[in-house]
């Protein structure tokens, strides 16, 4: 440390009794180990998350697995005669807080399996950077459309970014830098998409993380102009895309064809063969030092080309994609998607076939379509749970795409962390044994009781065993955090609704045991007793949104379906029938609307599971509606795993090397022993066929195919998606043989 003279010391101590932050200059005075140049914010901290929490594989997609069973000739292979994934690596679609994703992709187990594929190659970003965006959905309702606003935790999440301005975006986008950093391979490189309101800081946060040196480009995307021609700035015409790389191990792809745009039409009238048969074209040497002489000359310069049809390489000007939106075909109109194009440089740029490329703000998925077409392997992950059912749909119709071309594609499963990261959110240390780990679960889960009872508006309530609260005349029971409600919760409720002459129960969970609902409603209306089961949503994570009243508990949702049986000498099949979906989902009511709309206006509402259009006309008189004029309205998408417990949840845990056991996730990545796996006790549902609406076919299968199977039992899961992808899924146990049927 550089020696302070005594006015100086003296200066800091009164500074530091005084509470006060030091002058600037002590910061460089103290710290001898500085940067030339440091980039510096509010809460600035090289703190970067290190948890790992297991990743959960709630579903597996592999579009035509219902065809046949597989041909045995081709099981040494990565993909049979159909293109369809045999082997080999998944591909990975992550619903969740991405810097709890990329904390446990960098220090988990994941990250060999990784490895084991080269590394990651590439990562694109496109991260919110508008703070006046509106990140609502137009959802299609007849000939109506109906605006989703984001659900409060992504509003949240996006107010936290901006919430102090470039400061809370800074060290948001930071933290996440430092770990997509860590997280790629040496020879990969990052793309990160921005615009006018970011690009000066979002360099400056690269050029901190990544190094100054490793900026590969600073790519201009023109489009046409999309606004400005008001008098108070010029007209916008591009976006930014900064290009830096991890190491100089990264070489570019300068082959690629995506990264390849033709010669000019002045290259191509000089373009001959010379000799040798090698092609090349000529240019006059124009050098600002030339004489008279020399320009009088005619000299030119000769440049040697592989091949003309390969063009020549792109500048970091790509004026060649004049629209910005993508094209209709391919066109899910959500909010920030990019068109395919674009997309198909930057992954041509980076990578190669067979390569992993990531995507952490995912979006619509365009990053994972275009890879997919592309032949990439892909990570890509989103907060939001309708990004994750848009991503879904549309890698399914680039599967189906593929299939039909003849090509290969590969199988995608959706994660998350699951009732990990409940665990994680109300500060569950996994470290510990398990029995410490119960005891102090027990203390957290009874804090986090009030933070949900206050949620709900219920008024905590003493003298039972099962209830909680109570609110408006009813009984409240709070299901466990890490585990979903069971047949044996609710029984157990229902046998002290006998015993104190209990009717009117509502059941709070995150999750419910599969097959619970509506069979065990039945039973309990029968005894006089009024069940409401509703899901605890994850907005309760955010006490600033409990205290604002904004957590909205949804009624669970109801899937009835039909099992149809074939049965006859050559094959046994079963198909699934859908016949009911009923849905409670609320957003805005219908008088608030009524006190809202102007004379002439119109809004659409949805009020306890009805989607209704008010109007009112030009003399204040209000009209409605109902939009939803049947019950499949409310459906986008539904599949079937036709052997739903074949497959079970294996996760990957670390091994306590002092007891030699198994326990729950760790959280300090550093800590010793080795990653075994679990099962969780779940099963993976296993898409083995599907239909859903897409913008431009709006129309909805309601039985599946027949699917062959051998005789027996058989649990088959059924999973619906609403329109505002929100899932349920039921499950039947299903007799296939000669007297088959539901039993």
């Amino acid at each position: 440390m550089p020696r302070l003279t005594e006015q100086e010391q003296q200066e800091i101590i009164r500074f530091i009794e005084a509470d006060r932050p030091l002058p600037d200059k002590y910061r460089f005075l103290l710290f001898a180990d500085k940067r030339e140049v440091e980039l510096v914010w509010n809460g600035k901290t090289s703190e970067v998350c290190n948890i790992v929490l297991p990743f959960q594989v709630i579903e597996q997609v592999d579009e035509p697995r219902a065809e046949k069973p597989e041909d045995t000739s081709s099981q040494g292979l990565l993909f049979d005669e159909r293109g369809r994934q045999l082997k080999g690596w998944t591909n990975k679609l992550i619903w969740g807080d991405n810097k709890l994703i990329l904390s446990s992709l960098k220090n988990g187990p994941l990250r060999e399996e990784i490895e084991k594929q080269g590394g990651l190659k590439l990562i694109y970003i496109d991260p919110p950077f508008d703070v006046g965006a509106d990140f609502s959905m137009d959802i299609e309702i007849g000939d109506n459309t109906f605006t989703k606003k984001p659900n409060i935790l992504e509003e949240i999440a996006y107010r936290d970014t901006w919430g102090k301005g470039a400061d809370s975006f800074i060290a948001m986008i930071y933290e996440r830098l430092v770990l997509m950093r860590d997280l790629l391979a040496d020879d990969g490189s990052i793309y990160v998409h921005c615009d006018w309101r970011v690009n000066a800081w979002m360099r400056m946060v690269l050029s901190e993380v990544f190094g100054t040196d490793n900026l590969i480009s600073e790519v201009i995307w023109k489009h046409q102009i999309m606004g400005g021609a008001h008098g108070r700035s010029l007209p916008k015409a591009h976006e930014t895309l900064l290009w830096f790389k991890k190491s100089d191990v990264f070489k570019i792809r300068v082959d690629s064809p995506q990264i390849r745009v033709p010669f000019s039409e002045y290259v191509r009238s000089t373009m001959q063969k010379d000799a040798e048969g090698r092609w090349f074209y000529t240019r006059r040497r124009m050098s600002r030092k030339a004489t008279d002489e020399e320009r009088e000359s005619k000299a030119h310069t000769v440049t040697y080309v592989d091949d003309p049809a390969k063009g020549t390489l792109a500048s970091d000007v790509w004026d060649d994609f004049p629209s910005y939106q993508p094209k209709p075909t391919d066109n899910t109109k959500y909010p920030t998607q990019k068109s395919n194009e674009i997309l198909e440089r930057v992954i041509g740029s980076a990578s190669n076939e067979g390569d992993i490329v990531a995507d952490f703000f995912c979006g619509s998925g365009t990053t994972a379509a275009v890879a997919e077409k592309l032949g990439r392997k892909w990570i890509v992950s989103d907060l939001g749970k309708f990004a994750i059912h848009t991503t879904r749909k549309r890698l399914i119709g680039v599967q189906r795409q593929l299939k039909t071309e003849g090509k290969n594609y590969r199988a995608f499963e959706i994660l998350n962390l699951g009732k990990y990261e409940r665990q994680h959110y109300i500060g569950v240390n996994p470290t510990l044994r398990e029995e410490d780990q119960r005891k102090q679960l027990e203390e957290k889960e009874a804090a986090f009781l009030d933070l949900i009872l206050r949620a709900y508006r219920a008024e905590k309530t003493d003298g039972f065993a099962s209830f909680h609260g109570k609110k408006a005349g009813r009984l409240v029971a709070v299901g466990p955090v890490n585990l979903p409600v069971t047949r044996l919760f609710v029984e157990e409720i229902i046998l002290e609704c006998r015993k104190k002459h209990i009717t009117k129960v509502d059941i709070l969970g995150f999750e419910f045991e599969m097959g619970l609902f509506p069979n065990v409603l039945d039973e309990a209306r029968a005894k006089g007793i009024d069940i409401a089961p509703k899901y605890i949503p994850a907005e309760v994570f955010d006490k600033r949104a409990v205290e604002k009243n904004q957590v909205v508990f949804h009624d669970v949702s109801f899937i009835e379906v039909k099992p149809l049986v074939k049965v006859n000498k050559h094959e046994c099949s079963v198909a699934m029938e859908l016949t009911d979906f009923s849905v409670f989902y609320s957003q805005d009511s219908i008088a608030n609307a009524e006190a809202e709309i102007k004379n002439k206006g119109s809004r659409i509402v949805v009020e306890k599971g009805q989607i209704v259009k008010v109007s009112k006309d030009k003399d204040g008189i209000v009209t409605r509606e109902v939009l939803t004029k049947n019950w499949t309205d409310w459906i986008d998408y539904w599949s079937v795993d036709f052997d739903f417990e074949s497959k079970r949840e294996i996760i990957r845990v670390k091994n306590d090397p002092s007891t030699g056991t198994t326990g729950s996730p760790p959280t300090d990545s550093g800590q010793d022993g080795e990653w075994e796996e679990r099962w969780t006790g779940d099963y993976i549902f296993e898409n083995e066929w599907q239909t859903f609406r897409t913008k431009k076919d709006r129309s909805l299968e309601l039985k599946s195919v027949f699917h062959e199977c051998t005789p027996g039992r058989r649990k088959i899961a059924v999973k619906v998606v609403d329109i505002f992808g929100n899932d349920t899924m039921t499950i039947v146990d299903v007799s296939v043989g000669k007297n088959g049927g539901k039993k």
